[in-house]
This record gives structure tokens, C-alpha cells and sequence, in this order.
């Protein structure tokens, strides 16, 4: 039996109650415990008093995957359905994880779903289900959750969706009652705002008053109990509509997606009512589609009958986030660390400690900062790095880096009309750090190196850029005259095509186009290369500008120029500039470094501190631009990937 290096922690937290439990074993979850989030003041609180709540010897928890019924976008978790809130990176933090997932609990249901067997699943009605095909999945609790698995090679892809949103369409006359009455408090009525707890009360309601009978104040529990006893017809017709509802959106589900693989049915609510629901007018209604009425019967339907069903996809889902970071040359360091910790020194073992309880300081600290804190010598520092397998402590940041930062999942979030200010900003900052972290994970080492060489070897530098991108050319240009190398930027297609026609031998051209497209730049590009000149491009892969160039330099990030302005994509152009600006004020500082004593340095530039042009701040930071000191470590970042 396989176990894990310690017990990772589960959770599925909804409106109502915060489930826990630990994973030793895969598959395996013990110390099982639900508690009200009403009891709680938030998350985090939450989650202290069920790990206050286990076996005092129990192993330290590294790891951790929390499937939350809320849409998860970014760093920033605010639930629909309850008041909670909370940053997962400083939820990481404050429970001490090196690792953190958080993710909608009906991705994580879906994702359970290839991992369950016969006996976790009940089939309503007829239909055989094709392997390898998409499957659907939604169900009913708080609200109505949505979701999809799509086959890919070995595995799968999960939707996050929101189609519980979607509009509700009536079908007799009694549903038309339904809407009349919701509409009553609602502008909209999707399917969520029926099929759901609250959605229980609200159809009872709306039928009592259909059939002209007083409304009782009833909880969907006591609704759904009364119907199954066969105590109160207006819960009968409740609990009868909702199951026919069911149907429906299953149904649309099912054609949406093309669903050959099946609908499952989870959620708090259906894998309750047991045998009624399979006589329930859902599987009926579900096959009613008109012309599509063979093809939805052909789709069979199954009711999740799995205990521990979201626990099971949540814990696939963290694992594949740790195969990911593993996969990564450093990015175990911090377990690393602990394991190693038998075999260091005394003194080697103060400084472990100190990168244990602060690696995000350690990360940005000098070594005779991160020496002081340790209360150990510089050497003892770096015999600790070596010890890890890092050849110093640049390497060694460079690894932690790494590891730090897969933990933090960063994905592209939608801008909306609802967002607040601060929301707004959020979701910018986020957007442009995750597009920075993709471009990072696609440098080439080799191309950067080469286009380094290209340009300090250059006795002439052009910039040629078009539209939104002008500003790079000149932000490029002002940065290479500071080093004093003679560099022009050219942002009209005429200029380029009469500047590109005068090129010579060891003249260098530097194009930046997002698309790599422009038949404009192309022109230049062949003209430039005819005149002997070499072509450096900052663009899109498989663009017919990266095959034309001698270094090429990949940015993926296509934004429609057409429609908008471009944004997240001019400032990771500008920032592959800083990657060349900053590589050839090393290399040319370190070549001046090299210049035997008295040398005059004849053929060879003056390093850009020499240079009279520039101001003191910026001849301090040309001078500081050597291996190994601040200038270097940008850069070093940057291509770390790369290796």
C-alpha cells in the first residue's frame, strides 16, 4: 500500500457545512468530520478547529485541496452562497501548507467521476455510455451545480461552468405558475433558482398558491420528508416538479455538451430521495426532446451514489498539481530541506531552519542578511546550498523560486461590469502576473544568449515596430543609447523599408510584432537579411517572423488589436526588451572586468557606467550589472525555466 510523505488534507466547503478529512492512502480518507460554517467567523477558522479536532501525534500537514461551491478565479475566493472570503496564497501561509488548491467542488466532482466504480453509481433508466466521450454532470444542493469532463489522450480536461444559470423554460402550465410567482422576486429565474434547496421552499410556495391553498413556512428537508411519506400532496407536487426540472436541465446538459458518456447526477439533494426518484417523472422528461427525443435516450443517467465522491476528485486534482510541480527541477526544495535535515551540520541546520520559517524573505535577502539571521558564518550559508545539490545561493533562490511559486495557481479572470475598483484591479494584476509566468516558462536559453551576442557585436541596432507596439521600439532605442550603441527606432512602414535598404554587414535589426504577421515587417525583415544584416524578433511562435529570424525571441500572448487596445502583450514585449537590455550590460561589464591592466580596450564598447549620457542612479545600477550581483538576478530568473 502506498503512503503519502504526510496526511494531505481535503475539504469541501459549502453554504451550509465545511466537510473535512485526511488522505494518508490514496483513495483512503479518515478523521472524516463535518462542521457548520455559521459556528465559524471564516475559512480559516474553520479550518483550525477541525485540525484541533485530530490525534495529537498526527504528522504535519504539507499539502492541502479545498473544493469550495463558489466559482474559484485568481488568488481571491469570495463564496456566492455564503459571506466567507479569503486569499489562497495568505490562507497558505497562515496554515503553514506548502501547498494550497482550492477549486470549485463540482470540478472536483467531476473529476471524480473516471475514478468511480459500480457501486458508487446508481443508473436511472435506459442508454449505454461511450467510452472515451464527454461526460456531463450537475446536481442540487445550495444551488445548482454544473460541470463536464472532455476525454484528453490519457486523462481529462474538467469545465468550470456556471450553467445552473441558465434561463428556466416552463413546460405546462403549472411551471408557468412557477415562474409567475418567482418572478415576483426575481428578475431573472434561472435553473438554480428552482432546483436548489431554496429553490424547494420557493416552487412550494408558488404551488400552494396555485392550488389555492394556504403556505406553510417548510424547509426543503421537511418538504422532501413529506413527500416521501405521502403526508402533504402540495410537498408531493413540489418534490414531483423538481425531479421533472431535473429532467430538463439534464437534458439540455446532455445536448449541450454532447454527452454520449453519460449525465451524473450529485449534489445533497437527489442521492437522498433513493428509489422515488427513479420512479420520478425525471428520466421521462429527459428523454423528451422532441426531435432529439432518440438521441437523449441513447445517453444513460446515473445518480452519484459515493460517499466521499468530492473528496475523491479534489485529491486527484492536487495530486496532478503536485506531479507538475515535482516535475520542475526545484521544486521540492522545501521538502528537500526537511528530509535532508538528519544530515546537516549544527550550523547548517540554523540556516535551514531560518528558510524554512521565511522563504519568501530568504528569497530577496543578501547572504550576510540570511547569514545574520541564521546566526551562522557567509561560508555556512553556501556549504548549506551545495549541500541541497545548488552549485550557491543564487541557484539555490532560483530552485526556491520555483518551488514557491507553483503553488500559487494563476489563471486569466474575466473583467466585469459587476466589479468593484479594487476587484477591477485585482483581475489586471493578476491577468498580466499570470501571462509573465507563461512567458517565463517558454524563454529559450539558447535564443537569449544568442541575441545577446548578436546585439553586442553589433556596430549598428534597429528597432522596428508598427501600431500599439511604437512605444517598445522607443523604449528599446532610449535603453541602448544609455549604452552608448548607436540604435534608432522606426515605427512608419516607409521609414523601415528606406531605413532596412541602407543596412550593412554586422548592422543588427530587432523586430517586435505580436502576430508576426505584418506583411509590412516581413518586407523589412527580407530586405534586412538580403543587406547582410542579422534579424532579432520578439513574437509569436510558428509566426512566419520567428522562422525568418536569426534569434527568436517567443512572446504568446495574441491580443484581437482589431477590437481593442493591446495590453498584457506590449508590457511582455517591453519586458523581453529589459531581459536583452539587462544581459548586455553584463556581459559587456564583464568582458571591461577582463581587459588586462593597461589595456586600452581597443574594438571594445565602454560599459554603459562610462558612458556621459547617463545619470548617477543609472551608472550605479550599470555598474552593479556583474554575475552574481543584483542586476544578475532578473535575468537569472527569467531563463531559469528555460535550462
Amino acid at each position: 500500500m502506498v503512503h503519502f510523505d504526510s496526511p494531505r488534507l481535503i475539504a469541501d466547503i459549502g453554504g451550509t457545512y465545511a466537510r473535512f478529512a485526511l488522505e494518508a492512502t490514496p483513495g483512503e480518507f479518515t478523521q472524516v468530520a463535518s462542521l457548520r460554517c455559521a459556528d465559524h467567523a471564516d475559512f480559516h477558522a474553520t479550518v483550525s478547529a477541525y485540525l484541533a479536532t485530530l490525534p495529537a501525534g498526527t504528522p504535519q500537514i504539507l499539502h492541502a485541496a479545498v473544493a469550495i461551491a463558489n466559482p474559484v478565479e485568481g488568488d481571491q475566493v469570495r463564496m456566492t452562497n455564503y459571506h466567507w472570503q479569503f486569499s489562497i496564497e495568505q490562507m497558505r501561509q497562515k496554515l503553514g501548507l506548502e501547498t494550497l488548491v482550492v477549486l470549485n467542488d463540482f470540478t472536483a466532482l467531476a473529476m471524480a467521476l473516471p475514478r468511480l466504480g459500480p457501486r458508487d453509481v446508481r443508473q436511472v433508466g435506459g442508454g449505454n455510455a461511450r467510452k472515451q466521450n464527454v461526460i456531463g454532470l450537475l446536481g442540487s444542493g445550495s444551488g445548482l451545480g454544473v460541470s463536464g469532463l472532455i476525454p484528453a489522450g490519457d486523462g481529462w480536461i474538467s469545465l468550470g461552468s456556471e450553467g445552473g444559470h441558465t434561463n428556466f423554460a416552463p413546460r405546462d402550465e403549472r411551471e408557468i405558475a412557477i415562474l409567475r410567482h418567482a418572478w415576483k422576486q426575481y428578475d431573472h429565474v434561472s435553473f438554480e433558482r428552482l432546483l436548489s434547496g431554496p429553490g424547494l421552499e420557493l416552487m412550494h410556495r408558488a404551488l400552494a398558491e396555485y392550488e389555492g391553498v394556504p403556505a406553510e413556512d417548510l424547509s426543503a428537508p421537511e418538504i422532501t420528508q413529506r413527500a416521501l411519506d405521502g403526508t402533504d400532496h402540495v410537498c408531493a407536487d413540489t418534490l414531483e416538479v423538481f425531479c421533472a426540472l431535473l429532467g430538463t436541465a439534464a437534458a439540455n446538459l446532455a445536448v449541450t455538451l454532447g454527452a454520449l458518456g453519460g449525465i451524473y447526477i450529485g449534489g445533497s439533494i437527489v442521492p437522498r430521495l433513493g428509489s422515488y426518484f427513479d420512479r420520478s417523472p425525471f428520466r421521462s422528461r429527459f428523454e423528451d426532446k422532441g426531435r432529439f427525443s432518440h438521441y437523449a435516450a441513447d445517453i444513460p443517467t446515473f445518480v452519484i451514489t459515493a460517499e466521499h465522491a468530492t473528496f475523491t476528485g479534489a485529491s486527484a486534482i492536487l495530486e496532478a498539481q503536485l506531479r507538475t510541480i515535482s516535475a520542475a527541477p526545484a521544486s521540492t526544495v522545501l521538502s528537500q530541506i526537511r528530509r535532508s535535515r538528519s544530515e546537516l551540520t549544527p550550523a547548517e541546520l540554523r540556516v535551514a531552519d531560518h528558510v524554512l520559517a521565511h522563504p519568501r524573505s530568504v528569497l530577496n535577502d543578501p547572504i550576510a542578511e540570511i547569514a545574520r539571521a541564521a546566526q551562522v558564518s557567509q561560508p555556512t550559508v553556501i556549504r548549506f546550498c551545495r549541500s541541497l545539490g545548488c552549485e550557491g545561493l543564487s541557484d539555490f533562490k532560483l530552485r526556491l523560486a520555483s518551488s514557491l511559486t507553483g503553488t500559487v495557481p494563476i489563471t486569466h479572470t474575466q473583467v466585469t461590469t459587476d466589479d468593484s475598483m479594487l476587484e477591477l484591479g485585482s483581475k489586471v494584476l493578476g491577468n498580466t502576473a499570470s501571462a509573465i509566468l507563461q512567458v517565463r516558462s517558454q524563454l529559450n536559453r539558447e535564443m537569449i544568449n544568442r541575441a545577446i551576442e548578436l546585439l553586442l557585436n553589433a556596430v549598428r541596432i534597429d528597432f522596428y515596430a508598427l501600431g500599439h507596439y511604437g512605444v517598445v521600439a522607443q523604449d528599446a532605442q532610449f535603453k541602448f543609447l544609455r549604452f552608448g550603441l548607436p540604435s534608432m527606432a522606426y515605427t512608419d512602414p516607409r521609414l523601415q523599408l528606406l531605413a532596412a535598404a541602407v543596412l550593412k554587414p554586422g548592422d543588427v535589426v530587432v523586430v517586435i510584432s505580436s502576430s508576426g504577421r505584418l506583411p509590412e515587417l516581413l518586407e523589412v525583415v527580407e530586405t534586412a537579411k538580403a543587406r547582410g544584416a542579422a534579424v532579432i524578433a520578439i513574437t509569436a511562435s510558428q509566426s512566419p517572423l520567428a522562422r525568418k529570424a536569426d534569434a527568436a525571441l517567443i512572446v504568446d500572448y495574441p491580443e484581437d488589436v482589431t477590437t481593442h487596445l493591446p495590453m498584457v502583450s506590449r508590457i511582455l514585449h517591453l519586458l523581453v526588451i529589459d531581459i536583452l537590455a539587462v544581459g548586455v550590460a553584463m556581459r559587456r561589464h564583464s568582458v571591461d572586468e577582463a581587459l588586462p591592466e593597461g589595456s586600452t580596450g581597443e574594438g571594445v564598447v565602454k560599459p554603459s557606467a562610462e558612458s556621459d549620457t547617463m545619470t548617477t542612479a543609472e551608472k550605479a545600477a550599470a555598474r552593479s550589472a556583474a554575475p552574481g550581483v543584483s542586476l544578475a538576478s532578473p535575468l537569472a530568473r527569467l531563463t531559469s525555466h528555460s535550462r
